[in-house]
């Protein structure tokens, strides 16, 4: 019998006790919330934002509510930090577990009104930060035996936004990035997922509000558009954070996670 074979109980399944978790774009909306999840599973989450104020509120949240956390600044655009925040974390903990790399943009308009400067700003947040990320936390999690790489998304990468091009290609490339990463190490025990929300009620949607002509109509078509009729919360989205970081999907790598109320469909 293998340890994969052995029958665990939800509960244990679930648990992050002992495990480190790097999260970007931590100090608010879904980063937030998968940090302080995953810090309630027992997680040691090694939160950052661009925002250092953010990330630090964010980490006393989960120290207050008796979570272990610490903060720091990190701008995802920077290489060389990004690199070393995450190698950094490795070294002091001992090891990583998780790297949830969630912080990204969202530029609205269609192909005559996205700049080449702004799409270069769509793909170096939301693709580029992810492939750097990823890349620093191989050589830890493939020493310790294996890890759980999450990369958000959104189901803008597995349909098409009207008058979103910046936003709906780098997300696209996103998840094909992410699947070809899931391949080539799946040998190492190093899984490679997406997250890909649908409409969560977080200041991310200012975009998407622009693009469909202000809050009244974003409302609008929520009500109608999505099946479930209703935006999703940041705690539902945690809940399939801690899905895919957990023992709950040790069998699962290269998914796109959709959780979008049906939207898709």
């Amino acid at each position: 019998m293998t340890v994969h074979d052995r029958v665990k109980t939800p509960a244990e399944m679930l648990s992050l006790d002992g495990r480190v978790a790097f999260v970007t774009g931590a100090g608010s909306g879904i980063g937030r919330a998968g940090a302080v999840a995953m810090a309630q599973c027992g997680a040691h989450v090694v939160v950052t934002d661009r925002d250092e104020a953010l990330a630090r509120d964010t980490a006393a949240a989960i120290t207050s509510s008796g979570g272990s956390a610490s903060a720091q600044g990190l701008d995802v655009t920077d290489d060389a930090a990004l690199e070393a925040a995450i190698g950094q974390a490795a070294d002091r903990h001992g090891r990583l577990d998780i790297l949830h790399s969630h912080a990204g943009i969202q530029i609205e308009g269609k192909l005559e009104q996205v700049a080449p400067g702004e799409m270069d700003a769509s793909w170096n947040l939301n693709v580029r930060a992810h492939f750097v990320a990823a890349r620093a936390a191989i050589d830890p999690m493939r020493q310790q035996g294996g890890g759980s790489i999450i990369i958000t998304a959104s189901n803008s990468g597995v349909q098409y936004d009207r008058e979103m091009i910046a936003y709906a290609t780098t997300k696209h490339a996103a998840v094909a990035m992410t699947r070809q990463m899931a391949a080539d190490y799946a040998r190492d025990n190093i899984r490679f997922n997406t997250l890909c929300p649908g409409f969560i009620d977080t200041p991310f949607n200012a975009g998407f509000e622009v693009q469909m002509g202000g809050r009244t109509e974003l409302e609008r078509y929520i009500a109608e558009t999505i099946p479930m009729g209703r935006w999703g919360t940041t705690a539902e989205i945690a809940d399939a954070i801690v899905f895919l970081a957990s023992d709950m999907s040790t069998f699962m790598t290269g998914h796109a996670l959709v959780v979008d109320g049906g939207e898709c469909i």
